[in-house]
C-alpha cells in the first residue's frame, strides 16, 4: 500500500492514479478516499494525476488517539504533498475535507496550490454562536457524539439516509451506496469518529478562507441536510476573494455520488477554466 509516515509516526494511506497535473482530494467524515473514486476515475481518465488519502483515524490510515483536529489534518495533508512533491495542485475537499483544505491553505499557503474546490464544505464554521446565529446548535453535535458511542454501526446506516437525500419523497435509494457508506464509516476508528465531530463543528475557518488567493469553486446543494448551505457556502464564497459559487437545487450532501456525472463535469470545466 502507498503510505506516508508523518512526523508523529502516523501512517497515511493514499491512492495515486493517472499522470499529469495533480488533483488532491480530501474526504469527509467519517468516510475515506473511496468516497471520491467516481471523481478520481473520471479525471484520471482525462489526463490528470488524482491523489486521495485516508485522513488519520479513517480508512486504511493509522488510528491514533491524538491529532483528530483540523490543524493536524492540514499538517498531514502538507506532509503528503511535500513527500510526493506536488506542485501546481488542484485541491478538492468535501465536507470536513473542505475544512481540511481551508486550514491547509491557512497554515501552509498556496505555493503548491493552483486552484481549490470546496464541495458541501464545513467552512466558515458550523456551530451556532452569537457571532454565527445561523449555525447549528451544540445540542445537535452532542447527539452525534452520543449516537457514535451508543451504536455507531446502526448510526452510520441511519445517517446514510439524510446524507444522500434518500429520506426525501420520491428519492431513488441505492442500498449499495448505503452499504458503501456504512463500510467506509466502520473503517474509521472510534476516536476519529468521535473527536472529529468537535473538529468539524467548532473550528472557525474564517481567517483561513481570507488567505485563499487562487481560483476557488464553492459547490453546494441547497437541500444539504448535513452542512446547511446558509451557514456554509453562502458565507464562504463571500469571504474567499473572487470565489465562484455554484448551487445545485435539491442536491444533498453526498452529491459527489448521487449526482456524480454533473459534479464530474463541473469539476472538469473548473479545472480547465
Amino acid at each position: 500500500m502507498n503510505t506516508v509516515t508523518t512526523k508523529d509516526g502516523v501512517e497515511i494511506y493514499y491512492k495515486d492514479w493517472g499522470s499529469g497535473q495533480p488533483i488532491v482530494f480530501s474526504h469527509g467524515w467519517p468516510l475515506s478516499s473511496d468516497a471520491f473514486e467516481d471523481q478520481m476515475f473520471f479525471l484520471a481518465s482525462r489526463g490528470y494525476r488524482c491523489i486521495a488519502h485516508d485522513r488519520r483515524g479513517h480508512g486504511r490510515s493509522s488510528q491514533p488517539w491524538h491529532g483528530n483536529d483540523l490543524d493536524t489534518y492540514a499538517d498531514d495533508l502538507a506532509e503528503l504533498t511535500a513527500a510526493l512533491d506536488l506542485k501546481d495542485a488542484i485541491h478538492i475537499g468535501h465536507s470536513t475535507g473542505g475544512g481540511e483544505v481551508a486550514r491547509y491553505v491557512g497554515r501552509h499557503g498556496t505555493e503548491r496550490v493552483a486552484k481549490a474546490a470546496l464541495i458541501g464544505a464545513i467552512p466558515p464554521v458550523m456551530i451556532k454562536s452569537a457571532k454565527n446565529p445561523g449555525g447549528t446548535p451544540m445540542e445537535a453535535f452532542d447527539k452525534l457524539r452520543a449516537a457514535v458511542v451508543a451504536d455507531r454501526s446502526q448510526f452510520w446506516m441511519d445517517l446514510s439516509l439524510p446524507f444522500y437525500g434518500y429520506n426525501r419523497p420520491g428519492a431513488i435509494v441505492s442500498e449499495g451506496v448505503r452499504q458503501s457508506f456504512w463500510l467506509q464509516s466502520m473503517m474509521a476508528g472510534l476516536p476519529a469518529s468521535y473527536f472529529c465531530i468537535k473538529a468539524f463543528s467548532e473550528t472557525d475557518l474564517t481567517e483561513d478562507l481570507k488567505r485563499f488567493d487562487v481560483p476557488t469553486l464553492v459547490l453546494h446543494g441547497d437541500d444539504d441536510q448535513i452542512v446547511p448551505i446558509a451557514a456554509s457556502a453562502l458565507l464562504s464564497h463571500r469571504i474567499i476573494k473572487d470565489a465562484k459559487l455554484v448551487v445545485y437545487e435539491g442536491a444533498p450532501h453526498g452529491m459527489c455520488t448521487t449526482l456524480k456525472d454533473r459534479v464530474n463535469d463541473e469539476l472538469l470545466a473548473f479545472i480547465k477554466s
